[in-house]
């Protein structure tokens, strides 16, 4: 006689690890009144799509999108995103807006003894002022855009993470906002809660280890567990 084959039940991820522009905290925003600013310091106004596409980028991604769709390919990358860097800080310095639901679920993940991790794009010398209003013991590990051998939408920067933390990346879940972002933790091994901030992820809706929530709002770490069961 066969028995029954019951569907495993997981009592929670091996860790949770958090994207931090656009998911932990309301950044995007910041980001494009410098963008803007620095494209009109170029002359220029930079356009819907190429604004769209920065989103998640890295800084040598997104100074290149600039440059390219103002025309002026010519211009120093580095210069640019100097210029950028400093911007963004002094937004920063002001203080950044919690995403809604994302400090509660931090912190209930951290109550939880569950290893968190920070992965994000961003550089850190705008990290560590991020840090301020995220905590700097919220997380593990910490993985910026400038520490990696390959940025979002490559596997490294989540591999990295697991790494650090001493976790199979298979049983982490990741928390997302960019299809950049996305792509990243997929291609790692984790499985994603996509949570939509500048951009329309409605697409991704049910492919394989993405699952859409509109907000972190009554997200909690059952929940989270159960994005991990087949």
């Amino acid at each position: 006689m066969g028995g029954v084959t019951e569907t495993p039940v997981v009592l929670r991820p091996a860790a949770v690890l958090f994207d931090m522009d656009g998911t932990l905290i309301d950044s995007e925003k910041v980001w494009e009144i410098a963008i803007q600013e620095l494209a009109r310091s170029y002359g220029g106004e930079l356009s819907e799509a190429a604004r769209t596409a920065m989103v998640g980028a890295s800084m040598d991604q997104s100074m290149r999108i600039m440059h390219e769709d103002l025309g002026q390919t010519w211009r120093d990358p580095a210069a640019g995103a100097q210029a950028l860097e400093d911007r963004v800080a002094e937004l920063f310095a002001s203080g950044v807006i919690w995403r809604p639901g994302a400090m509660v679920l931090l912190a209930a993940v951290r109550a939880a003894g569950i290893p968190a991790a920070l992965v994000t794009s961003t550089r850190r010398r705008l990290v560590e002022v991020a840090l301020d209003t995220l905590g700097r013991d919220s997380f593990d590990a910490v993985v910026c855009g400038d520490e990696v051998t390959a940025n979002k939408p490559d596997p490294a920067p989540y591999r990295t993470a697991a790494d650090a933390l001493g976790v199979d990346i298979a049983d982490c879940v990741a928390i997302e906002d960019s299809t950049a972002g996305i792509a990243s933790a997929r291609a790692a091994g984790a499985v994603v809660l996509a949570v939509p901030c500048e951009l329309d992820l409605s697409h991704l809706d049910g492919q394989t280890g993405i699952h859409l929530r509109s907000s972190l709002e009554a997200v909690d770490v059952p929940h989270l567990a159960t994005l991990l069961v087949p």
